[in-house]
């Protein structure tokens, strides 16, 4: 089969034949990737910001954000069958050790991440396990919610983390409304009562967010957090940095109002808060990585209502480098590139 594989950090991954995997342990599933997503975790991938961590070696198949066919299954699974479209958790989990019996899967023992630390699913066949796939609804074909796997899960999985702090009169600011936000923001308003504000660079990215229901928009520039304190009087109770980097760190500390909370889910910059700035304001700032499978279970739910739906720009799955070209050159504003068998 084809996959797309990274080769040497800091180099453009290849197209290449390899060796199609196969069911082989009891609970394995086999799927045919419909569609999956380009995210710009794959850029990091690609420049080398996640070796130390997934320890990976090279070379090896790129993609976490799948869903597809099932093809075939191990002997001891029964929540799925050949032919049922599926999205995919992005982890494939045990479902034995302390964290997976209270439902915190992202957090497994004994977990892989394909994609991240194994062979993912930009490829056309990827293995993964029962406990990994979510039956889609009838009304939603992969090639719709792929990047909901991981942009929607870990959107949707910050947001229901804030639930119990967005109770009705409060507000919520969303800072960067693109692949990561777009989904971000939709959630908000789909499950909270709370007011939205969405801060970004990009006039377009503003206007989308505005269509899809924003209470409030900011430009991003020199008075962005002046702006965000007048409209949520003295700063949001919650800032959700779709972004983390480029100085969005620092704005979304300031937009923070006192005993509020900064949730991070973007990455690439840092965090650096004075501990007196901690303890004076007693703001909170919290890290988020992708949901559960019950998250997971919980945002089909809401696109198969219409109430989440993702910008997409579909690529073949031969146009994968331009797919990841284009992602690093800005030229999938404010939604999510899918690559799909064709078009």
């Amino acid at each position: 089969m084809r996959a797309v594989r990274v080769h040497e950090y800091g180099k453009e991954p290849s197209i290449d034949e390899v060796p199609a995997p196969a069911p082989r342990q009891p609970f394995d599933v086999l799927v045919q990737v419909d569609a999956a997503g380009v995210c710009r975790t794959d850029l990091h991938i690609v420049e080398g910001q996640w070796a130390q961590k997934s320890g990976v070696t090279l070379p090896y198949t790129i993609g976490h954000e799948n869903a597809g066919t099932v093809i075939e299954v191990g002997p001891a699974v029964t929540n799925v069958a050949a032919g049922d479209h599926v999205i995919l958790h992005p982890l494939v989990t045990c479902g034995l050790c302390r964290a997976c019996r209270g439902g915190d899967d992202v957090h497994c023992e004994n977990s892989r991440f394909p994609g991240i630390d194994s062979d993912g699913g930009m490829a056309e066949l990827l293995l993964t396990g029962a406990r990994s796939v979510v039956k889609l609804d009838e009304s939603l074909a992969p090639r719709d919610v792929a990047a909901l796997a991981d942009a929607g899960l870990t959107a949707y999985h910050a947001v229901r983390k804030a639930w119990p702090l967005l109770y009705p009169g409060t507000h919520a600011v969303v800072i960067g409304a693109g692949g990561l936000g777009h989904i971000g923001l939709q959630t908000l308003l789909a499950t909270t009562a709370a007011e939205v504000t969405v801060v970004d660079l990009s006039a377009e990215a503003l206007e989308f967010a505005a269509e899809l229901g924003a209470h409030h928009t900011v430009g991003s520039g020199a008075d962005q957090v002046a702006q965000v304190l007048e409209l949520t009087g003295g700063g949001a109770h919650v800032v959700f940095d779709f972004v983390g980097e480029q100085g969005t760190e620092d704005a979304g500390v300031a937009m923070t109002r006192r005993a509020g909370s900064y949730f991070v889910i973007g990455y690439g910059g840092h965090v650096d808060v004075p501990t007196i700035e901690l303890i004076s304001r007693e703001i909170n700032v919290i890290g988020n990585l992708v949901g559960s499978y019950n998250d997971l279970d919980e945002l089909m739910v809401l696109a198969a209502r219409g109430k989440v739906r993702l910008h997409t720009k579909l690529y073949t799955f031969d146009d994968a480098l331009q797919a990841l070209s284009d992602l690093d050159n800005g030229l999938v504003p404010g939604g999510r590139a899918i690559l799909v068998p064709a078009l």
